[in-house]
């Protein structure tokens, strides 16, 4: 009995101290995103130096993860892309995410125009703000889903056939167009001025003025067609093939629920919720079946180096084994996590450590590593702070078929 006792209270001993051993550090170093300061310089000219601030980041440096992008198993996609300054990464990373999709159904290497999309969501936007009197959220973000429903109704058009900025312009700049936009719509709302076929008017106007108007008919392969046809003759793309996941206790489980956050500023209740292990499941056999997937959520954290180009939840937010449902739950209710951008999950691999997802980003942090404009997430990364996601619905049968 006694020796029994020994080996218990030694057993617990080193769990207690291997578990101090692998804790996590962290600790405050200087802010540095050089690649959005290449952007301003381009946008702005040269700039006063601006005041040198620390952030609050994790030491990686004894993390086994991925090195490069070449150790990944991945779905074919276009190289990665700046969305400039410019808050549109959902479209960014859904198009490509469609690039992706049409060269899964057809075998062509397409470049799409994302800017013709944003134009068209910008439209949309305001009609709502119209008919809800100033009650819709207009702002520059928006979610994966909404690229169908742009496409929808308004098709798509490859990048040849609508840049969507001015040609001096190196990167995207929509920080005067969104803010004349905003003004313009607030003064809408003091005076109570609520004519849809003006307001329209006229914020199609600023975004031509700034990107340019967006074309009716294209040529392609000496062909004239509509975005439309475009879409439904050439991409191949139906709309409707497009399914949306997300994962919160709020909602019940297997079921359809709205995702609550600004950005879905149309309230869109088309979100397929499951459970946590469901939701991570649906990502790994969809990547395994040479499916892609567009995901969004919060790249707002310590544990996300753009430095290293890795992302993993460190033992000082929650410790790997307790990451679960509550805890998920719990940082989306208080606001912790926050639904800030939209990435490509195009590739995955395994280590001994779990599975390493590759991600292709837009964002200007993405470009400041080693492997420019990827990063490389851990899984317990996506299961606490990545929120929803877009995939095509043969990829998810079995998730799909559990539903209510």
């Amino acid at each position: 009995m006694t020796i029994k006792i020994i080996s218990f209270a030694t057993a617990c001993f080193m769990a207690v101290f291997s578990f101090a051993q692998n804790k996590d550090k962290a600790e405050f170093v200087d802010y540095n995103n050089e690649f959005y300061g290449e952007i301003k310089k381009s946008l702005d000219g040269p700039a006063a130096e601006s005041k040198p601030h620390k952030v609050f980041r994790m030491d990686q440096s004894n993390i086994d993860a991925p090195k490069s992008i070449n150790e990944f198993t991945t779905v074919w996609c276009q190289p990665p892309v700046s969305q400039g300054r410019a808050g549109t990464c959902w479209c960014f990373s859904t198009s490509s995410f469609y690039e992706a999709e049409i060269f899964r159904i057809t075998k062509q290497k397409v470049k799409l125009s994302e800017l013709y999309t944003v134009y068209w969501e910008y439209v949309e936007k305001a009609r709502e703000y119209v008919r809800t009197r100033g009650g819709s959220f207009f702002g520059e973000g928006s979610e994966t889903n909404a690229v169908a429903r742009m496409m929808k109704q308004y098709g798509i058009v490859p990048a040849n056939a609508y840049a969507g900025k001015k040609e001096e312009l190196e990167y995207h700049d929509h920080k005067g167009m969104f803010s004349e936009m905003n003004s313009y719509l607030e003064s809408i709302k003091k005076q109570n001025a609520w004519n849809e076929e003006i307001v329209i008017s006229t914020i199609k106007s600023i975004l031509n003025h700034h990107i340019g108007e967006p074309p009716s008919q294209i040529t392609v392969n000496g062909k004239s067609m509509t975005p439309l046809e475009y879409m439904q003759n050439v991409a191949k793309i139906n709309p409707s093939d497009y399914v949306n996941f997300m994962s919160l206790m709020k909602s019940p489980y297997n079921s359809k629920a709205v995702y609550d956050v600004p950005d879905n500023w149309w309230k869109s209740d088309d979100y397929y919720n499951v459970p946590l292990n469901d939701f991570l499941k649906a990502i790994k056999s969809a990547l395994k079946d040479g499916y892609s997937i567009s995901i969004g959520g919060d790249v707002s954290e310590s544990g996300l180096n753009p430095m290293s180009d890795i992302a993993v939840v460190p033992t000082y937010d929650i410790p790997s084994e307790y990451i679960d449902e509550s805890a998920r739950q719990l940082r989306f209710s208080n606001g912790s996590t926050t639904d800030d951008h939209a990435i490509h999950l195009i590739g995955y691999t395994k280590k001994d450590n779990g599975h390493w997802f590759l991600i292709k980003d837009s964002g200007s942090s993405a470009r400041n590593g080693n492997n420019k404009g990827y990063y490389f997430y851990h899984e317990d990364y996506i299961k606490l702070k990545m929120m929803t996601f877009t995939v095509h619905r043969d990829a998810v049968k079995q998730f799909i078929a559990k539903m209510d």
